[in-house]
């Protein structure tokens, strides 16, 4: 039996990590998995409904109860509020634990998918037989995060940015429940200096090599 090609793209905020993922997915005909999403969902979800994101229970209520068709509204989703909200609720053992299955059964299906997170090669998908740790530096990423969102229409200061980079790795990685660290087997890609093409090149070789190695 032919083991799935499983692909775990890891990363921080802002590294490339998701266009990369995207198009991996594209170029090997799987299905992709922006699992930031979730949490995301959940975190505008408590909002929503005028919580607070220091209440643990409720995050995890929302979490249990999460439907594919809450992540349809991709705009909002990826606004600058969301993140910060994702970064908070995903430090909660009991959201983590809600939105596992839902995680592991996406990359289990028949023939394999891409995921990309936080915790995809650690926690998700140990045993993917491709994994990535995409980067960069603060500084680049916060910059790129300020276009895309300047260009959106969202008023932001580069320098509020790289304080909220800067927090959400701390918290991502500082976290107790499964908390953003590169994988021993992972390939770590670091994107600073490079244009999409040029980190989409480099990644598409290092899952042609996981390929090569595992006979996929």
């Amino acid at each position: 039996m032919t083991r799935p090609l499983i692909i775990a793209v890891d990363g921080p905020a802002a590294s490339g990590k998701g266009t990369i993922a995207a198009r991996l997915a594209a170029t090997w005909g799987l299905p992709h998995l922006d699992t930031g999403l979730l949490y995301r969902a959940v975190g505008l979800g408590l909002l929503d409904r005028g919580g607070s994101l220091d209440d643990a229970a409720a995050a995890e209520a929302l979490a249990r109860a999460l439907d594919a068709s809450q992540l349809s509204d991709t705009e909002r989703l990826t606004g600058r509020g969301a993140g910060e909200a994702a970064s908070r609720v995903a430090g909660y053992p009991g959201v983590r634990a809600a939105l596992l299955e839902f995680q592991k059964a996406f990359a289990n299906q028949p023939g394999g998918a891409v995921l990309d997170g936080r915790d995809i090669g650690t926690v998700i998908a140990p045993d993917a037989p491709a994994k990535l740790f995409v980067t960069a530096t603060p500084e680049v990423r916060a910059a790129r995060r300020w276009k895309q969102l300047t260009a959106r229409g969202e008023i932001i200061a580069y320098e509020d940015m790289l304080e909220d980079i800067v927090r959400r790795d701390q918290r991502d990685a500082g976290r107790g429940a499964a908390p953003m660290v590169q994988a021993e087997d992972a390939v770590l890609l670091d994107t600073t200096d490079m244009d999409i093409e040029t980190a989409f090149d480099a990644a598409r070789r290092i899952v042609e090599a996981a390929r090569a190695k595992h006979g996929l």
